[in-house]
């Protein structure tokens, strides 16, 4: 009971943290579209062939960019105080439509991505600890490193060169069979195969991370009394590793993955450009070449929520999971 008041509070610290947060996000993005250069009328009026003054002051006007930066901040928060996040010039759309298109893609990519790091990063950690110091360890050290310094986007192009292009096992792109009407497992096995390549692209880099994390983290651990009291019971060589060492190291691997999310959601704007996956990021990479600043906008606040809550959550389980972390807060 005590535990459940605990996690309560430390949710509700947290909560009354990130109200700040959320609105200092909202004006510096907005602030800093502000400073950009151009416009959505800009680039709707040039790709009409017919840009005149005329056209461009109405085209402003319709949209309300020719109103002073204070107007359109105030109608920017009232809209989202209504839950609206505006309109797309480009897309002749509603924002909030555009990035619920959108979503479902690139969390697909983004779950598959972190699942992959995590569940290989952590493998490679406890064979790299198991094995200190002798030549499986410092070939797997030597590995994560080449993949740490490996850029997302020359892995995406490699494994679209080998397995799609050479091989012909997997899509080059898109996010599914077009024309499929594919349903339950057959869609789910599908989308997979699209997602393969783009996933194990952004995946990559958060693989060496956690690889090199769980390594030291079990060296760490494996040091504490506790370890060798377990030891000396008798237990098995692998019981001690799994249930007491791997068991406790885990908590800053935890840490780091609620980090990464942000890291992952820019790197899945180069991913999902590469691979040509309908994505936020893809959407985000388009908004800024057409200048769409309300599209940017309703992304880069969607994406800072994502973070937001997704380190929540960790606190939230870290407190829950460690007494001396809930004594903290």
């Amino acid at each position: 009971m005590k535990s459940t008041k605990d996690v309560g509070q430390a949710l509700w610290r947290a909560l009354v943290h990130t109200v700040p947060t959320v609105v200092g996000i909202l004006l510096i993005n907005f602030f800093l579209l502000q400073l950009a250069p151009g416009d959505a009328a800009d680039v709707m009026a040039g790709e009409s062939g017919s840009a005149t003054a005329e056209s461009l002051a109405a085209l402003r006007s319709q949209f309300g960019l020719d109103q002073p930066w204070w107007v359109q901040l105030w109608a920017y928060l009232n809209h989202l105080l209504h839950l609206d996040l505006g309109y797309s010039p480009r897309y002749g759309a509603a924002v909030q439509t555009l990035i619920g298109q959108r979503l479902g893609t690139t969390l697909a990519l983004m779950g598959l991505a972190m699942a992959l790091a995590l569940l290989l990063g952590i493998t490679l950690g406890v064979v790299m600890a198991s094995f200190q110091g002798r030549w499986l360890d410092r070939l797997l050290s030597a590995a994560s490193q080449l993949f740490y310094s490996l850029p997302g986007f020359w892995v995406g192009l490699m494994l679209i060169v080998v397995f799609s292009v050479k091989l012909g096992w997997l899509p080059t792109g898109g996010a599914g069979t077009i024309g499929s009407d594919l349903r339950g497992l057959d869609a789910l096995l599908d989308t997979l195969r699209y997602l393969t390549l783009p996933a194990c692209s952004l995946a990559l880099i958060y693989m060496a991370i956690y690889a090199r994390l769980t390594r030291a983290s079990m060296i760490d651990v494996a040091r504490q009394d506790f370890v060798r009291t377990a030891t000396a019971k008798g237990l098995a060589p692998l019981t001690v590793t799994l249930r007491h060492v791997l068991r406790n190291a885990l908590l800053p691997i935890t840490t780091m993955a609620g980090l990464h999310l942000g890291g992952m959601l820019g790197g899945a704007v180069v991913i999902e450009t590469v691979f040509s996956l309908p994505g936020l990021g893809r959407l985000a990479y388009d908004a800024v070449m057409a200048r769409d600043y309300n599209v940017l906008l309703g992304i880069l606040l969607i994406s800072s929520l994502l973070v937001i809550a997704t380190n929540l959550l960790v606190d939230v389980l870290q407190a829950w999971l460690d007494p001396r972390i809930r004594n903290r807060t």
